[in-house]
């Protein structure tokens, strides 16, 4: 779970009928399985394919996995985010250096600075 501010929820739902049609056309191309534990897989043999099982940010490209050379959609990976990110930071204006981090530790602090506690709970009576 996670937090979702509403003005989000638009985008987030046309950015998944994207990604879904995308798995659909890995799907007809004969990829479209993602690489799940081998317990899991073994047993549900058709899990991988499943909707479900997808990443909700999948590379734009096909890749051979490394473990089992099967070609298959990966999720994005951290560096093409930290990319987009510091395109971001720098297109916006901001001076100061900015990364996918400061993002992070921005969020915590505004949460302890509102109330809530570490251990997820509020701090306020």
């Amino acid at each position: 779970m996670t937090l979702l501010p509403s003005r989000v929820e638009d985008p987030l739902q046309r950015h998944l009928e994207t990604v879904r049609r995308l798995h659909a056309e890995d799907l007809r191309s004969g990829h479209g399985r993602v690489a799940l534990p081998k317990a899991l897989a073994r047993k549900y043999p058709n899990a991988a394919k499943d909707w479900v099982w997808q990443f909700v940010f999948p590379s734009t490209s096909l890749s051979v996995d490394r473990d089992d050379g099967v070609i298959r959609r990966f999720h994005l990976s951290p560096r093409t985010v930290q990319k987009a990110v510091k395109a971001a930071v720098r297109e916006s204006g901001v001076t100061k250096r900015a990364t996918c981090h400061t993002f992070r530790h921005s969020f915590a602090t505004h949460l302890l600075q509102n109330g809530c506690s570490s251990s997820g709970k509020s701090a306020r009576p």
